[in-house]
């Protein structure tokens, strides 16, 4: 008698915790995909990738009418960096640990930057060592510069 109510009290706890994991999960999905949807739901959604070992968040965005970038966000580094397939470059830029610019603004900054090396001569990063791992693969075949 003990031990069956030892085992339904062991099912109760364990269904009960099943149940809020299940809760908060949903939740953080859906807090997730209001952020990068919009809250209405306009707007083009984005996709996210997230790497927990590398503690970085890779969004894929538009460059223009038919174009597309991807934007790093990298936590451990406390680097973002942006690769349009249109150009032959790769920006990045440090960032405050206490204030991640968000990902509009980024996007923005790195447009105007890239249309403003589009004549200049600027020297390309020399050190590619202070680029998390994800960065260096976005960037491997192209230079680096600063934005």
């Amino acid at each position: 008698m003990v031990a069956l109510v030892l085992v339904a009290l062991v099912v109760v706890n364990v269904t009960f915790l099943l149940l809020g994991l299940h809760l908060s999960e949903s939740h953080a999905e859906t807090v997730l995909r209001m952020s990068i949807q919009g809250l209405d739901g306009e707007g083009s959604p984005q996709k996210l990738a997230v790497s927990r070992r590398e503690r970085s968040g890779t969004f894929a965005v538009r460059d223009g009418l038919n174009g597309s970038a991807a934007v790093v966000y990298d936590y451990s580094k406390l680097l973002v960096g942006y690769r349009s397939w249109r150009h032959r470059a790769c920006y990045i830029t440090r960032v405050d640990k206490d204030n991640f610019p968000g990902l509009d603004a980024v996007t923005e900054t790195f447009q105007r930057r890239q249309d403003e090396d589009a004549g200049d001569k600027a020297v390309p990063l020399a050190d590619r060592s202070i680029l998390g791992t994800t960065i260096n693969i976005l960037c491997s075949a192209v230079p680096v510069f600063w934005a």
